[in-house]
């Protein structure tokens, strides 16, 4: 659930600090923006032979014993479980390797207990729906009517469900202590009230995944219901489809805690424990594969399991084909489930990731099919998370194979060059926060698009290089892939671009000045002034004392000592990034952030005094290095104040 955000931050501070602090780090080589490599070709599930095979139990079960064993293994996960649904019933239902690794316990797909992270989120949006349905709760309508707190409209345009459930709220990325491993009970309403996002983009413009817009929702449905969230779902949802052995409750019930499968970063290392998801209706649920097949069933057969109905046929349809679009042109989001393209077929879904557990579940409501599959670990170098894509992208090759034609190119050489050269440049995401520290992820890691040969454009993401060709104007299709890319144009220029399957979470827009490569340029030339002054302040000294110099005016003393502290807070924001990803680094924020006022500020005040000083000295001729001082210092206030980097907000 946290997404690639804190990944890649995490990735460019431990960049950043080792080029100017902290070389051991430079040993441990450093995550890619998406925090994964390319995966190794062995792993890989059969490629398609163009016929469809029959989806029948016998075979399905034949393939995956054959491709996940191995697969495991080289991924580095512990343990999966795969469901798979057909015409009413469920066809497979199996577990793989282990749910505790060093127990040898293996995994249950009737009683082992998963965590399918923002998968959780589907029962949240059934839950808003049934109350619909009941005329309690309206889409359009100033989702304020419903709380006991206010949320803010911006410009005049108020926050509605419908923009929650489409994730277009216009709202911050936020994730402090989104997932830790204290065992308490989360009180959803305080998290909530503790910290309203601000807005980025007016509501029902942009779109922006919103974890805390999610939990909005389920404080709505306890409010609307009178009834706490977890007794709700329980009732309303579990109960009538059968999940006997489903909750969103945490810590885990005392009769399911010997159920729960342990979670891993990969089989490499210890688990981690129970993870607690201070937003539980944005992902805190626990439920064994049978239990997933069952919901699928219901969503497949119009809103009924065995003559138990949680939703009408005509509400399930509405969550289904409302589609709000990113692109014009790329798929989008219904109520709550977004589209996918496999191999042509229209399917519908939802991801979930937790730290440790990695989930897709998949529909295809034309074939009456419907796939679950979640990881137990993330696998080395984030594997796990490529395993479940692989999985299904293998399933539809082999039960459903794309019998299209390849798109031929739409536009001409000369026009697809133009039109490339355009795109080329560095990009910021929809999903981010300007008002918190984490802008900064905009300066040292946007996403790149370059041009290349052949009126192509390329886009490095999870470790791989993928090439796009241009099938018709500002749409372009990857060469080696299904994934595809459009491009919004005004005024000649490039507005916006989405990419799918992202587009319905998040598009990407040009940086701005203070975010693009010159500024970081200049920011890292500042801090090697920084480092350099530092260097020199010994060998200065003693080659003083052996030439018996004078000593220099007291504001280089000063001005030395801030270049240390400028020095110091990068060491302290790397650690704090380092740190994000295993606990709340409260303490380690706070010395950073105070370590930026007295270096950046402070530095900035001393090297104005300082140049004052030798300017009235009246050695003008020595004034470029005082003059470079006071530009170094200038560019760190800069990007500190622009990135919130001088700021005591606690809040991520």
């Amino acid at each position: 659930m946290k997404g690639l955000l804190l990944a890649r931050l995490r990735a460019a501070m431990l960049l950043l600090g080792a080029a100017f602090l902290l070389p051991a780090l430079a040993q441990e080589p450093a995550p890619s923006p998406s925090g994964s490599v390319a995966p190794p070709a062995a792993a890989a599930p059969p490629a398609a032979t163009g016929a469809a095979r029959a989806l029948s139990a016998a075979d399905l079960e034949t393939w995956l014993d054959g491709l996940m064993p191995s697969a495991l293994r080289t991924a580095g996960v512990p343990g999966a479980i795969v469901v798979v649904v057909k015409d009413g019933k469920p066809l497979l239902e199996k577990g793989y390797g282990f749910a505790d690794w060093k127990g040898s316990v293996p995994v249950d797909p009737n009683r082992t207990l998963f965590r399918p992270g923002s998968i959780s989120k589907l029962f949240t949006w059934t839950a808003v729906m049934q109350l619909v349905e009941q005329g309690k709760l309206d889409l359009d309508a100033d989702l304020n009517r419903y709380l006991d707190f206010q949320v803010p409209a911006r410009n005049g345009k108020f926050l509605t469900l419908r923009h929650v459930m489409t994730h277009t709220t216009g709202l911050e990325e936020t994730g402090r202590r989104l997932i830790v491993y204290d065992q308490y009970t989360p009180d959803n309403g305080k998290v909530l009230k503790g910290y309203i996002p601000p807005y980025l983009y007016d509501p029902g413009t942009t779109q922006g995944y919103s974890n805390w817009a999610t939990s909005l929702a389920g404080y709505i449905v306890e409010r609307v219901s009178g009834q706490p969230f977890d007794d709700y779902v329980e009732q309303r949802i579990f109960a009538p489809l059968g999940m006997k052995q489903s909750t969103f409750r945490q810590p885990l019930p005392q009769a399911l805690r010997g159920q729960m499968s342990e979670g891993y970063m990969s089989a490499d290392e210890e688990p981690k424990g129970f993870e607690i998801v201070s937003m539980p209706p944005a992902g805190s649920l626990s439920a064994p594969g049978s239990d997933m097949a069952r919901f699928m069933l219901a969503f497949l057969q119009g809103g009924e399991l065995d003559g138990q109905r949680i939703l009408r046929p005509e509400t399930v349809k509405l969550m289904h084909t409302t589609i709000t679009r990113g692109m014009p042109d790329l798929n989008g989001i219904g109520l709550g489930f977004y589209q996918q393209d496999l191999n042509g077929r229209r399917a519908l879904g939802h991801g979930g990731d937790t730290n440790l557990f990695h989930s897709d579940l998949i529909l295809l409501p034309d074939e009456g099919i419907g796939l679950y599959v979640s990881v137990n670990a993330a696998g080395r170098h984030d594997l796990g998370k490529w395993l479940r894509e692989r999985l299904y992208q293998g399933f539809a090759d082999r039960y459903l194979p794309d019998t299209r034609a390849p798109l031929a190119a739409g536009v001409d050489q000369a026009t697809a060059e133009q039109h490339a050269a355009m795109l080329a440049g560095a990009y910021r995401n929809s999903r981010r926060a300007d008002s918190t520290f984490l802008s900064i992820l905009q300066l040292i890691s946007p996403l790149k698009i370059e041009a290349v040969e052949g009126g192509r454009v390329a886009i490095e993401l999870g470790g791989s290089r993928s090439t796009f060709r241009e099938i018709k104007p500002f749409l372009w299709q990857e060469e080696h892939g299904k994934r595809r890319l459009q491009a919004i144009v005004e005024d000649g220029k490039i507005k916006r671009w989405g990419l799918e399957p992202y587009v319905f979470a998040f598009v990407f827009e040009p940086v701005p000045f203070m975010a693009s490569s010159v500024m970081l340029l200049l920011l890292l030339g500042a801090l090697l002034v920084a480092l350099l002054t530092l260097l020199a302040w010994p060998v200065a000294a003693r080659i003083r004392r052996r030439h018996g110099l004078p000593k220099p005016p007291r504001t280089l003393t000063w001005l030395r000592l801030a270049c240390g502290v400028v020095l110091l807070s990068v060491a302290l924001w790397t650690l704090s990034f380092v740190q994000m990803e295993k606990s709340d680094p409260s303490l380690l924020l706070v010395l950073a952030q105070a370590s930026s006022f007295v270096g950046f500020l402070g530095g900035l005040g001393v090297a104005l005094w300082h140049a004052r000083t030798v300017l009235a000295s009246g050695a003008k001729k020595d004034m470029a290095l005082p003059a470079l001082w006071v530009l170094s210092f200038a560019i760190l206030t800069a990007v500190g104040l622009y990135h919130r980097l001088l700021s005591f907000n606690p809040h991520y």
